[in-house]
């Protein structure tokens, strides 16, 4: 029997986390962690400042399999489809990230792998499978990240019609509706949406996560807060440290209230750790001074426009945008950067996923002076 599914904005979605045998995203460390950006050139640094840092399989292995073997929860890649021009094209040179995830869920063990989704460039259908394929080939430690497509210049590499800002979560809800729907049905079924219409739908096999892999997003935006209150397990937030404490109260009352729902909240930064504080105050500093201006104004104009999740922290933010992509910059020695992910912590904050102008030495150093002390303070056990 074909059954008839339709959805609206209306309907609530049962889900809760963390679900039983879930992923390493889900386990009760404090201050979770990860890596942000790896599969990207520049990662989240706009700059022409040295670094070992290359988009090559060999090196993206090897920043992997390191963050893997220390623990971490997380790999959140960056989708880009065209650079940001300027000097250098930040991002311009990239990995696409469900066949990134597909090859690092194959070689690391236990942490969770991210898909990083433009909603409006991959049809509900093939992406349900492409993400359960991934999640077989992780054994359940596969999350997508759900994006809706803000950056217009891309987006009309696909469409030249770029939906609004409040409109694009609408898609993207339904879109996600659909998806969530092929994970969970038994037997064919017709979904009758507003932006899809469909008969005699099925997918084969069925998720290794029950019901369905994790979801995060990053909408900070009030369409972004509803959209991540209502459907993600994570909601990701820019923000100051002082505005933390009330967003995170506000989006999981949000999601408890309205939807039924718990949610956890993270956010992302750069992270410059050196041995002392002079030198990780120089490193910083000569990321921001060989900084792509030029790139950096462009993106920030585009934000400025057509992002919500930013809105007027666009200004203030300029140094951040080239040091971090306007996340939580974390500068100074290892005593500080883990003051520093306390804080974050007090503000409600349950992890941090990160960047590093060199991932594949950096990290090592990280392991190394960071995670003792993270231990010591009981952010990690």
């Amino acid at each position: 029997m074909v059954q008839t599914i339709t959805y609206g904005r209306e309907q609530e979605i049962p889900l809760r986390h963390p679900r039983e045998n879930g992923p390493s995203i889900f386990n009760d460390q404090k201050m979770k962690l990860g890596l942000f950006g790896s599969n990207c050139s520049g990662g989240l640094c706009m700059t022409d400042a040295p670094t070992t840092y290359e988009i090559t399989w060999d090196h993206t292995r090897s920043i992997a399999q390191k963050a893997d073997r220390l623990g971490m929860e997380a790999m959140v890649p960056v989708a880009r489809w065209k650079g940001f021009g300027g000097n250098v094209n930040f991002n311009g040179t990239n990995f696409e990230t469900f066949t990134w995830a597909a090859g690092l869920a194959e070689c690391t063990d236990q942490i969770t792998i991210f898909t990083t989704t433009h909603i409006p460039t991959v049809h509900p259908i093939v992406a349900a499978n492409m993400a359960t394929t991934i999640d077989h080939i992780s054994g359940g430690r596969y999350g997508m990240n759900l994006v809706m497509g803000w950056f217009t210049p891309e987006m009309h590499m696909f469409n030249p019609q770029q939906l609004e800002h409040d409109e694009r979560y609408q898609y993207g809800g339904e879109w996600l509706e659909l998806v969530e729907r092929l994970w969970t049905a038994e037997g064919e079924f017709a979904f009758d949406g507003r932006y899809f219409q469909a008969q005699e739908l099925e997918s084969e096999p069925k998720p290794v996560q029950n019901p369905r892999p994790v979801l995060i997003n990053a909408g900070n935006s009030s369409a972004g807060t509803d959209f991540s209150a209502k459907y993600v397990d994570i909601n990701f937030a820019s923000l100051d440290l002082e505005k933390m404490p009330d967003y995170t109260q506000a989006i999981k009352k949000k999601a408890k209230d309205e939807y039924r729902r718990q949610i956890s909240t993270m956010t992302y930064g750069l992270v410059v750790c050196r041995d002392t504080e002079e030198e990780a105050r120089r490193d910083h500093q000569r990321i921001i001074d060989e900084g792509d201006w030029p790139g950096a104004r462009h993106l920030m104009s585009i934000i400025g426009v057509e992002s919500q999740s930013f809105g007027e922290q666009i200004e203030k933010f300029q140094e951040r945008f080239i040091a971090g992509w306007a996340g939580q910059p974390l500068v100074g020695t290892p005593e500080q950067v883990v003051d520093g992910f306390q804080r974050l912590c007090d503000a409600g904050m349950e992890g941090m996923i990160m960047g590093f102008l060199d991932y594949n030495e950096e990290i090592d150093h990280f392991g190394e002076t960071v995670m003792p002390l993270m231990r010591e303070a009981g952010l990690r056990s």
